[in-house]
């Protein structure tokens, strides 16, 4: 009897690794990808809809909240040394820099938002607890075909959070901006 051997492995990249590639070139610029766990993935282009609603909540959310947080779109965000999302939209601590000497870490953001069309599964069950375990105080994933916003607080180390959901004809506050609001029909208006 002889043993097969499994001639490929995988080889886990850490998050400083991921940045340095990225800083060299290595991947093209048009590519969507995050570190996860230390796998790189890649996601899909977005559809119109999808841009359009992140064109809506990037001008709603940069009304809303002035100079009391810096809007960043499908910009990284460290959560240690093994994942390195770029969450759809992130609120980032105002800094002088705007970030220009470091990407913003957990500690840095107020509220991550996810843009699911065809990927709640992988927003919820992945994105989600990596964001709880990495500290991210607030998250939203705003189901474009429910048309819905789903808030989640609270982080645990397991990935689990407190959740609510906001609907048409509800408004949305962040925790770490209050009296910040908007509403969830405008993130939806056609």
């Amino acid at each position: 009897m002889s043993a097969v051997v499994n001639p490929f492995r995988r080889h886990a990249v850490k998050a400083q690794e991921y940045l340095r590639m990225g800083e060299a070139g290595v991947f093209a610029p048009e590519a969507r990808l995050g570190l996860i766990e230390g796998e790189i993935v890649e996601t899909a282009p977005f559809g119109r809809r999808h841009a359009g609603v992140l064109n809506a909540l990037n001008r709603l959310l940069s009304r809303v909240v002035l100079d009391r947080a810096l809007v960043s779109v499908q910009n990284p965000v460290v959560l240690g040394d093994r994942s390195v999302p770029q969450p759809e939209l992130a609120l980032l601590e105002p800094r002088s820099d705007n970030y220009s000497s470091a990407h913003p870490r957990a500690a840095d953001v107020l509220l991550v938002v996810e843009l699911a069309d065809t990927t709640l599964a992988f927003d919820t069950g992945t994105k989600l607890p990596l964001y709880a375990r990495g500290g991210v105080r607030e998250a939203w994933v705003v189901d474009l075909r429910e048309r819905a916003v789903h808030v989640y607080r609270d982080p645990s180390q397991n990935g689990e959070r407190t959740h609510v959901a906001a609907g048409m004809g509800e408004s949305l506050g962040m925790l770490a901006l209050p009296g910040a609001r908007i509403a969830a029909d405008a993130l939806f208006a056609q």
